[in-house]
């Protein structure tokens, strides 16, 4: 028998849009696509006793809502409905709820142009609420680093054109189409993900988008579009931490969030055997995987060091592949210092907490996007590794996350506590 994982790729961004139960009602609705048009669909129902309540795509008249017939499940009517003369597909007019709206920080207005490495960059990016609370240009100063070594992104992919991170990627691959490359640009041509040979596609549990600066590009706000974006603005998190380490971008996952266990699995095979020195799995799910664990360990006995988020589910929860040996589950803390709501806590899996809230970054098309998750918390940690990398020595998982414990301890549910990236390099260097 087959066993299938399910992955969430954790991108949980400004505006949320959520599928919620409601109160019974008298009837129900589902949505109807017909390629016949309204007046075949009338006389569909006169057969089923349904109505066609109005036209949902406008002037091309091929998708309508129909109320469903009183005493007749729900199920039942979709079973027979689409056994009808025309009818395309069926299915539920499920209520959804636009919850309030994160409020965008200040920081991703901040469009001042500033050198980063020699790169020209937003302000509002490098000077964020995030990068002081952390203490990382005390730690880049001080110790006069600015990240060492690869770090494989196993994400959505990268935009590799972005201006402020094309410099420092070097040759990814794309295995949701195993082709070399891991841009995730091509995705926004793509409108549907096929199930081929059997092979499960897992969906991630999020309906949210990245927030972009009015200046940049609108948001791909369509389902096939939900995780547009993860792998940039990941990547991008990444280089303000560690702007001279370089970004391996694996994409495993396709843009609408899908993936599937074996094409992770192969990344982190991919990884360590092309020269990467970290992985960064912005990404979890519920179910213990003895192959991703044997993969972890294959990747550790190399000096590979794993980080993966613990998950936005807002309890205490193991989740994987944080959980598993040999990889530091991060969590996402508040700007005030406490554990955002959404965030899973306790330890296992958490490690460490890092900030997740209002995180400005790269986004596709070369502009900048805010975004909220511990997606977003966990490249702060993989950077930080980047940068004990450049202090040199004998760096593996275990003295990698002995120096990343050194953190501002808050409570158990953030483990060792709120990254602090000068305790952390220093504590590297006294390692070494």
């Amino acid at each position: 028998m087959r066993h299938h994982k399910t992955f969430s790729l954790l991108l949980t961004c400004l505006l949320l849009v959520t599928i919620s139960g409601a109160p019974a009602v008298a009837q129900e609705h589902v949505i109807v696509r017909d390629s016949l048009g309204q007046n075949a669909l009338q006389l569909t129902c006169l057969l089923l006793t349904c109505n066609v309540t109005e036209t949902v795509d406008g002037a091309l008249g091929q998708v309508f809502l129909v109320t469903v017939p009183n005493n007749v499940p729900l199920a039942t009517f979709l079973q027979e409905l689409v056994g009808q003369l025309g009818i395309v597909d069926a299915e539920p007019d499920l209520p959804l709820h636009v919850m309030q709206s994160r409020t965008a920080p200040s920081s991703l207005y901040d469009t001042s142009p500033v050198n980063y490495y020699g790169t020209s960059v937003w302000n509002g990016y490098v000077n964020q609420p995030a990068a002081q609370i952390i203490n990382l240009t005390a730690a880049q100063r001080s110790f006069n680093v600015s990240g060492a070594g690869t770090v494989a992104d196993i994400d959505t992919g990268v935009d590799t054109t972005h201006p402020v991170l094309q410099g420092v990627l070097v040759p990814g691959y794309d295995f949701t189409r195993n082709q070399s490359g891991g841009s995730e640009l091509a995705d926004v041509n793509q409108s549907t993900m096929a199930v081929v040979n059997d092979v499960y596609v897992a969906q991630v549990n999020q309906s949210t988008m990245a927030v972009v600066n009015d200046q940049g590009y609108s948001t791909f706000s369509q389902s096939q579009y939900a995780a547009f974006g993860h792998g940039t603005m990941v990547s991008g998190v990444i280089h303000l931490v560690a702007p001279t380490a370089h970004i391996m971008p694996l994409k495993a996952f396709r843009a609408d969030g899908t993936g599937s266990l074996s094409d992770v699995l192969r990344a982190i095979y991919y990884a360590t055997r092309n020269g990467a020195n970290i992985l960064n799995m912005s990404f979890d799910f519920p179910t213990y995987s003895p192959e991703l664990q044997k993969a972890v360990n294959h990747a550790a006995n190399r000096g590979v060091i794993s980080v993966a988020s613990v998950g936005n589910d807002g309890k205490q929860a193991v989740v994987y592949p944080a959980g598993l040996k040999n990889v530091m589950g991060v969590a996402s803390t508040a700007n005030d210092d406490t554990l955002s709501s959404f965030s899973n806590y306790g330890q296992p899996p958490v490690w460490v907490g890092a900030p997740g809230e209002g995180i400005v970054t790269t986004y596709p098309y070369g502009t900048y996007a805010a975004g909220w998750g511990t997606s977003f918390s966990t490249p702060f940690v993989s950077g930080t590794v980047a940068l004990l990398w450049t202090s040199g020595g004998n760096l593996n998982q275990q003295s990698a996350a002995q120096a990343i414990s050194h953190a501002l301890y808050i409570s158990p549910a953030l483990g060792n506590g709120r990254l602090d990236v000068s305790r952390a390099v220093a504590a590297g260097y006294q390692m070494n």
